[in-house]
């Protein structure tokens, strides 16, 4: 008996999901720390120039009744964002957007507009990191009993800056914070609506959960929040409000860009320094053009269709802008390592 059967038709085919799936995605947190912005621009330039007044010497000892005082001079500093261009495009054929089962040009607006997002971001945390580390060791603290040492070369401004590390590290804890919340208490920098921001790998957010001591994060969480145990939220501790985020700055003992390599680092698996940046108001400045439709985000820019049958569409981004650290006094880092290895780069953000 002959049975018609599904190999015998090709009527039953394999079916698709015709909605499309994006990278599993971060959110972009450090463009947000930029609160130092043009407000009364002169003009278009290559560069915009902040000013700052600097406060008089304290006048603390009494004046002669009869004889006049000695006027003193103002002083004032500047800190420069240099412009430079940022972009990328994606071109689409005609064959792919029409044969393709999935509409092409909604995905290509979405990885565009990620793709501009995350880069600008990326510029602002590795502007945050090179400002701090190329300040010099007053700008960062090593955790715990850690003996790091950084080697740093370039300058920030060059978007060059290389550090190396030697040394033995220690994990985080809370008490690292709470110095640098000190440090920047007494430098008289301004908060975020109380708090500072601590910028925290999910690693050493680990390892500050895991700190039992009286002066930890776990003790006070156990009597009083343990919801923020079960959710395992680290919310504020310190007067520093921490932002868990796979974009704080690592330095890898095996990656491969020279900005970030590190050798020689004892106390852990994989030598990996963690970078934690803690600041406070006017810590990132951002500057833009203000021309040709130009602003504080990237715009989406249609290219021109050259071909002589107008079968390749460009789609991308374009940004004239740039970052620049403010106020050195602004932005404190603790280096640290982690009982946890960040070794798998199936987990790291592809920039790291």
């Amino acid at each position: 008996m002959a049975i018609t059967q599904q190999s015998s038709l090709d009527f039953s085919q394999k079916a698709y999901d015709r909605l499309a799936y994006y990278a599993l995605r971060p959110e972009l947190y450090f463009d947000q720390a930029a609160d130092v912005m043009p407000t009364a621009q002169s003009m278009p330039g290559s560069s915009v120039q902040f000013t700052i007044v600097n406060d008089l010497a304290v006048a603390a000892g009494t004046i002669s009744e009869t004889t006049d005082i000695s006027p003193v001079a103002l002083s004032d500093s500047t800190v420069s964002v240099t412009l430079a261009e940022y972009g990328n495009a994606v071109l689409t054929s005609a064959k792919l957007r029409g044969t393709s089962f999935v509409e092409i040009d909604p995905i290509v607006a979405n990885v565009i507009g990620y793709n501009a997002g995350l880069s600008l971001d990326t510029i602002a945390r590795n502007t945050l990191r090179d400002f701090v580390m190329y300040n010099g060791t007053s700008y960062w603290n090593n955790a715990g009993a850690g003996t790091l040492t950084a080697t740093v070369t370039g300058t920030p401004a060059g978007g060059n800056v290389s550090t190396a590390w030697s040394g033995t590290g220690a994990t985080a804890k809370g008490t690292d914070f709470a110095k640098a919340r000190t440090q920047l208490r007494a430098s008289n920098v301004a908060t975020f609506g109380g708090f500072y921001v601590a910028y925290v790998h999910p690693d050493t957010v680990y390892d500050i959960q895991q700190d039992t001591g009286t002066a930890g994060w776990r003790l006070p969480h156990i009597y009083s929040q343990p919801a923020e145990i079960w959710s395992g939220e680290i919310g504020a501790f310190e007067g520093v409000r921490f932002i868990e985020t796979p974009r704080a700055a690592v330095y890898p003992d095996s990656g491969a860009a020279s900005d970030q390599q590190t050798s020689g680092i004892s106390g852990n698996p994989a030598g990996d320094v963690y970078l934690s940046v803690i600041l406070g108001r006017q810590g990132l400045a951002k500057a833009h053009s203000i021309v040709d439709g130009n602003g504080a985000v990237p715009h989406i820019v249609p290219g021109p269709i050259t071909d002589s049958l107008r079968r390749f569409v460009p789609m991308g981004w374009y940004w004239l802008g740039g970052y620049s650290g403010f106020r050195k006094a602004s932005v404190r880092a603790v280096a640290s390592i982690s009982s946890l290895s960040y070794n798998d780069a199936t987990l790291a953000p592809a920039d790291q």
